[in-house]
């Protein structure tokens, strides 16, 4: 017996009622941040320790940093100075990029043509992909990064569909000018981006005035960060050699790389992903895009040839999820049976149940103690984009615990010295962690500390405020015989021994007196780049 067919609503003509909708799952997006981020509070994780470092940059503004673009300082004085410095004022702008991803997964896939079915499941992917509730739910430049992504795709889309090329160019070169001051692989997602086009029919949009232009502006948007670098002597290639130098990075084959992909996107939205890079390079149900799906492809290989990090491809998902939304769409509601109908409600419900038993791996919504018994009951792990050892919580955890315990034994050492020793101490940290927290933290506290001394990253560069070496409170991970060796007095002031910080953070914090005449302090010979 032959199923019946019947024609469902035709799709939605206005840009209207895709914009409600995607603004309701904005909003969910948004306030599912906020509400995670006062929990994870009240349960006691604090600020991460990128956090400190980003926030410090945006005291010292400049055009370039070592370690990252300008972009992320510009975004955390922002948001200090709009929000204040409460855990939840300095994320704010972070959550709302996330929402702000949601509501453009939508649009997208309106603008591929999908039904308001197909956005639903699209950004109902999004929501519960587990990288993206990470990256989302603190201070960086990973949250942000998408944004600028998907509107350079977004703006080649609406190209080809025949608006407006002066203005799409324009958003084109806005945005991926803005991104590559935000962070470097944005000029690998261009690179991808314009030999995905050059290999199909599409590239005829790039033989006009206006694509010109538009890579003539984001250059010149990007151009003040290129000459910084080369003012600085070219220290963010330095960082990136010394990194693959050292074997920071962790470095995987490829099939457990490619399962990183599948697992930071939430592994059941796998059948969403793969089936619309599929339907992008088959391009039926989507026709003339396969170069997005080309696009994907060219950096995954990158990516994966770089040794990079397995988030660095995170920002290109979000249309494969719009595509994919539209395949299912095609699948199992153009031909209406009573099994179809069923299909894409089931996948959905199915999200939401697995998307909440995983959540606990991307926010911090249970207690240490009950995450360590939860994740082991349930047999879960956390990937580690780094070779460093691990504690009994994931890097993303552990960072948030022992800077107050660091704050405290610096504190007392430093009120332990006289004025005028206080006018002359150096305090020093061996990375930009340890000491971003004691600068953030003390000022917040109003401990009047003087600035911190570290060799590590941009701190480097910023010198040793014209502190003497010859008296320091120094956090360090050496023992009392090693710092003997270069100072004539070393007091053990207390050990930083929080048993839920990375096991490297386990150090001394030590006051040193009298640095030994035969070792002067060459700041030169002290830089870390890594």
């Amino acid at each position: 017996m032959q199923a019946r067919v019947t024609s469902l609503i035709p799709p939605d003509p206005t840009l209207r009622a895709a914009l409600r909708l995607a603004s309701f799952f904005a909003l969910l997006k948004l306030a599912l941040h906020l509400a995670s981020t006062l929990w994870s509070s009240h349960l006691g994780y604090g600020y991460f320790r990128d956090e400190f470092y980003y926030l410090l940059c945006g005291r010292h503004l400049a055009w370039g940093y070592v370690d990252h673009g300008p972009l992320v300082a510009i975004q955390a004085r922002l948001t200090e100075c709009l929000f204040g410095t409460s855990i939840l004022g300095i994320r704010m702008l972070s959550a709302l990029a996330g929402a702000l991803a949601i509501l453009l997964t939508g649009i997208f896939t309106w603008c591929l043509g999908a039904r308001r079915q197909a956005q639903t499941l699209a950004m109902l992917g999004l929501l519960v992909a587990p990288e993206y509730l990470g990256i989302d739910s603190f201070l960086s430049m990973n949250s942000v990064e998408p944004l600028f992504w998907m509107l350079c795709t977004l703006a080649l889309i609406r190209i080809l569909q025949g608006s407006s090329p002066q203005r799409w160019w324009l958003t084109f070169s806005l945005s991926a000018g803005l991104g590559l001051l935000n962070k470097p692989s944005m000029a690998f997602f261009l690179l991808s981006l314009l030999l995905g086009l050059l290999l199909t029919p599409q590239r005829q949009i790039l033989a006009t005035r206006w694509a010109a232009t538009a890579v003539a502006l984001l250059l010149l948007i990007a151009l003040p960060n290129l000459l910084w670098q080369i003012h600085n002597h070219w220290p963010t290639l330095e960082f990136l050699h010394n990194g693959a130098l050292h074997h920071k990075n962790a470095i995987l084959p490829l099939l457990p790389f490619l399962r990183t992909q599948v697992d930071m996107m939430h592994p059941l939205n796998v059948l969403l992903w793969v089936t619309g890079l599929v339907s992008l390079l088959r391009a039926r149900s989507i026709p003339h895009m396969r170069w997005i799906a080309l696009t994907y492809l060219i950096f995954f290989a990158l990516m994966f040839k770089l040794h990079a990090k397995d988030y660095y491809l995170a920002p290109i998902y979000p249309v494969l999820f719009s595509a994919g939304a539209i395949a299912w769409e095609h699948r199992f509601t153009l031909k209406f049976t009573h099994l179809n109908s069923l299909a894409i409600p089931t996948y959905s419900a199915l999200l939401v149940l697995t998307g909440i038993l995983l959540l606990p791996m991307s926010l911090p919504v249970l207690g240490p103690a009950t995450w360590l018994q939860y994740t082991s009951a349930l047999h879960l792990r956390s990937s580690k984009t780094e070779n460093q050892d691990l504690g009994p919580l994931p890097q993303f955890y552990a960072d948030r615990f022992g800077w107050n315990q660091y704050l405290s034994l610096v504190d007392r050492a430093y009120n332990t010295l006289s004025p005028v020793d206080r006018s002359r101490v150096l305090l020093y940290a061996d990375n930009y962690g340890e000491a971003g927290a004691i600068d953030f933290l003390g000022a917040r506290a109003h401990l009047h500390l003087p600035p911190v001394v570290c060799p590590h990253n941009n701190y480097w560069l910023w010198g040793t405020h014209r502190r003497s070496p010859d008296l320091v409170i120094a956090i360090s991970g050496g023992t009392p015989e090693e710092l003997a060796t270069e100072y004539t007095s070393v007091t053990l002031i207390g050990p930083m021994n929080d048993p839920l910080a990375m096991p490297y953070e386990h150090k001394n914090v030590y006051l040193l007196r009298g640095r030994r005449p035969n070792l002067p302090l060459d700041w030169d010979d002290k830089k870390l780049y890594i």
